[in-house]
């Protein structure tokens, strides 16, 4: 099977070609730990799982790295403003060390971890973070210096976009859209206003370096790390579609001005998520998390279900009253599995359908579409529609092969679906999200009773 991608950086969807035979090297461009990430944020992580599970399912070994932001990103793709980790430590009140930083990156790290297998997202081999990787910063800043792409302003070394022909190649930017006035903000002392910082002075709080003391820029921790881990130049490099114009091409202008080779071979961009007033963002003030999402008695899984319904390069404007009604069609789904006990075999023209659609660049909205053909399709045997099923779960990541077959036949499907659904909350010790769908059971005329053994479904 070929698979297709739409690559970015050529602006065309286009068969994929790994570097090396049967193995994927991924990075994914991570949160920076200074807040919980929204649920804008998490399409990223969901779309990545696809892409890993996808390559997974065709029979790739995959080695995928999230890096962790906890130092050095400012408030815009700019350079001004305060780092958002020291913006956390104001809004906590702690210290203005790295020490209490750590701390706070710690805390937005797990709850981040958390949110990732409440979605049923695969864990990446890394997980590397930005403060520990100071020196490998400063070697490639090191390295720039010495080839006469930076300089230095009052506040920081700066990178020379003049002496990278090709800046803005990802995505075919307008440079002029990046001048003084859009995206970046006006500094007097650029020599141009798409130059971007490397390493920013602070006296107060960072580490030394040749150039004074202070912290790397935002774009150069993630050009260390992705080339520590995965080699230069690496396979596919995924993020959000707001991540093109400033932050991936700055790393693309760094890391090949500084060794002379592509730094990925395939960039793979998410659309927004957006609400009523635009593209969600914390610094709208416009955001939802899982934990609101679990206050409205929706699983994070049912997020994860919505989200696969539209393709990945389409905007997608999130409401309640949509989540809900993927939640329910869900739901029905789990109920379907529930109801069968007996095996089966994979049905080929359905695979064969599934493969083509997740196979050209990750349609999931088609490759759903495929599930319930075959739930309706009379022809086809419950165990074959089951055991066909739950083969195409190890791509869309439904968690539907934890689902186990009902005895109880006079409790309605759905029922048990939330039963499961909760015990699944339980053992992840996610009990706000237990205690919710035990209450959606109570609504429905269900209470549920646990014991050593598991736990039983009882009528009200």
């Amino acid at each position: 099977m070929v698979l297709k991608i739409h690559n970015t950086l050529s602006g065309k969807t286009e068969p994929f070609l790994p570097l090396k035979k049967g193995e994927i090297g991924m990075y994914n461009c991570g949160p920076t730990v200074y807040d919980r990430a929204h649920i804008g944020n998490l399409r990223s992580y969901v779309f990545a799982d696809i892409v890993r599970r996808t390559f997974e399912y065709f029979g790739y070994h995959v080695h995928q790295v999230i890096n962790i932001t906890d130092i050095g990103h400012l408030s815009g793709d700019g350079d001004a403003g305060d780092d958002k980790m020291t913006t956390a430590l104001k809004r906590e009140g702690l210290p203005m060390t790295l020490e209490a930083m750590k701390t706070v990156g710690d805390k937005y790290f797990e709850a981040f971890v958390a949110d990732l297998k409440s979605m049923n997202i695969e864990l990446p081999k890394e997980f590397p973070r930005a403060s520990d990787h100071i020196e490998g910063n400063i070697e490639i800043i090191g390295l720039l210096d010495e080839k006469g792409y930076i300089y230095k302003t009052s506040d920081g070394m700066y990178y020379d976009t003049s002496k990278f022909p090709n800046y803005g190649k990802l995505g075919n930017i307008d440079i002029a859209s990046l001048r003084a006035g859009a995206r970046v903000e006006v500094n007097s002392e650029k020599r141009d206003p798409t130059d971007f910082a490397l390493w920013k002075f602070n006296n107060e709080i960072g580490w030394d370096s040749p150039w004074g003391k202070g912290f790397p820029g935002w774009h150069i921790e993630c050009s260390t790390m992705s080339r520590k881990y995965l080699g230069q130049p690496f396979d596919i490099h995924t993020g959000g579609i707001d991540h093109i114009p400033v932050h991936h091409n700055n790393e693309i202008a760094q890391s090949e001005g500084a060794f002379g080779v592509p730094l990925a071979n395939y960039w793979l961009h998410n659309e927004f998520l957006n609400v009523a007033d635009g593209k969600m963002a914390k610094s709208q003030g416009n955001f939802v998390t899982l934990e609101t999402l679990r206050d409205e008695t929706i699983s994070p899984i049912a997020y994860r279900y919505w989200l696969l319904t539209a393709h990945y390069r389409s905007p997608i404007n999130f409401s309640l009253e949509a989540v809900r009604a993927s939640q329910n069609a869900l739901i029905r789904l789990m109920s379907h599995i529930c109801n069968i006990t007996e095996a089966g075999n994979i049905v080929p023209s359905y695979k064969e359908q599934f493969d083509m659609y997740i196979s050209d660049d990750f349609d999931t909205p088609k490759a759903i579409a495929v599930v319930w053909d075959i739930m309706k399709d009379e022809n086809v045997s419950l165990g074959d529609k089951r055991t066909t099923i739950l083969d195409f779960d190890r791509v869309l990541g439904l968690g539907l092969d934890a689902i186990k077959n009902t005895d109880e036949p006079e409790i309605p499907a759905e029922i048990v679906a939330l039963a499961e659904a909760r015990e699944v909350a339980r053992n992840s010790k996610d009990w706000k999200q237990a205690d919710a769908l035990r209450k959606e059971m109570e609504s429905r005329g269900y209470s549920i009773r646990d014991d050593g053994s598991g736990y039983k479904i009882l009528t009200i």
